[in-house]
């Protein structure tokens, strides 16, 4: 199989503030969830109709595919449909981007990113400091019923990558180790009373469950899983022959390595994410469904350009190399609306047009 070559499409209909902080002028608010219900519906409809009809366009679909890109992560909210007022519905944009793809040759990954109460509690779950999806069956259904919906309107359609059940859910170990409640505040205690990183045998269930809903409506379309931050965990389990045409998403942060020098970058690069996709891919189909080339390294933005290039240009070329095993990579992402030089190897964009990527060929 051609290793698919991609880009998220982040921050178009799922918001994250430190992307593009204007949308978030005028509010307090530190995620969608609160934006959303802090605003009046005059001026609620008029921001996000700005933003969704301006942040990804035709003509971005070309740039995208002139330069080898093939593949598009769109994450998606669960109030897509637009029946959780008063959160606007977005299916419309879906069949944009679908009526783009097929024009420029390119294939989507429908990735539902945010589901009622979070799976994780970070800003791009919804609503921060809140992770409560699991423990109330009703949210359940309906995050069920919406990937339903989503294989039943895109599953025959020949630009359809694969549907990914759900961005993210954080395992247990991850919470604890970020302190997700200290990171991101909950607006409301009360609210976030209870709430705890997603146990693997409900996610599990949920998995079983969301590729039966999909199979169902969408016999030949992709399954896509996220690994939860547990890859081991999913060994034997959905490597058994239960599941067919699916693959797994795993996110891979360089920055996560803390402070080293280039060399101990490197080394990472080859040693965490290399021989994880290596080992993980004799299991499945592995994509790497987020990655980016921040290292965190504050001396970078004092870099002349051409040293600054090189350097990047580095760490590429080791990510690209460890990423060889699996099916597809998509970048994260596309843009930011954020004019900090520290930030600047989070916008595709920024970086193919610094020369920070090799030439690529999707």
């Amino acid at each position: 199989m051609t290793q698919m070559i991609g880009v998220n499409l982040g921050n178009w209909l799922v918001l994250e503030k430190w992307m593009a902080p204007e949308l978030f002028t005028g509010t307090d608010a530190e995620d969608e969830w609160y934006l959303t219900h802090g605003l009046d519906d005059v001026s609620r409809r008029e921001r996000f109709t700005v933003h969704r009809d301006s942040w990804v366009t035709g003509r971005d679909f070309a740039y995208l595919a002139a330069r080898g890109v093939r593949l598009l992560r769109l994450p998606v909210p669960y109030f897509v449909f637009g029946d959780v007022p008063p959160f606007l519905g977005c299916v419309d944009y879906l069949d944009r981007a679908f009526g783009w793809a097929a024009r420029y040759g390119m294939r989507i990954l429908l990735d539902l990113h945010t589901v009622p109460e979070s799976q994780n509690g970070f800003d791009n779950g919804g609503v921060c400091g809140v992770c409560r999806f699991h423990q109330e069956p009703e949210h359940v259904e309906f995050a069920l019923t919406v990937l339903e919906r989503l294989a039943a309107r895109y599953g025959a359609r020949p630009e359809l990558w694969g549907i990914e059940v759900l961005n993210e859910p954080i395992s247990p170990d991850l919470w604890a180790l970020l302190d997700v409640p200290k990171r991101y505040p909950a607006v409301d205690p009360a609210r976030a009373a209870g709430s705890e990183g997603v146990p693997t045998e409900f996610l599990a269930g949920f998995y079983r469950d969301a590729y039966r809903r999909i199979r169902a409506v969408a016999p030949g379309a992709r399954v896509v899983f996220h690994d939860g931050f547990r890859m081991r965990e999913w060994f034997g389990m959905l490597d058994s022959g239960e599941f067919e045409n699916f693959a797994v998403d795993t996110h891979m942060y360089v920055m996560m390595a803390g402070q080293r020098d280039l060399d101990g970058y490197l080394e990472y690069i080859a040693r965490t994410f290399g021989d994880t996709l290596a080992e993980a891919s004799q299991h499945f189909p592995v994509l790497v469904g987020e990655w980016c080339l921040d290292t965190k390294q504050a001396a970078l933005a004092g870099m002349p350009d051409d040293e600054r290039r090189t350097y990047n240009r580095t760490i590429a070329t080791a990510h690209l190399a460890a990423f060889e095993p699996a099916v597809a990579w998509t970048y994260w992402s596309w843009r930011m609306h954020v004019d900090a030089p520290e930030l600047d190897t989070w916008d595709f964009l920024r970086t193919v047009e610094a020369g920070y990527l090799p030439p690529l060929a999707g």
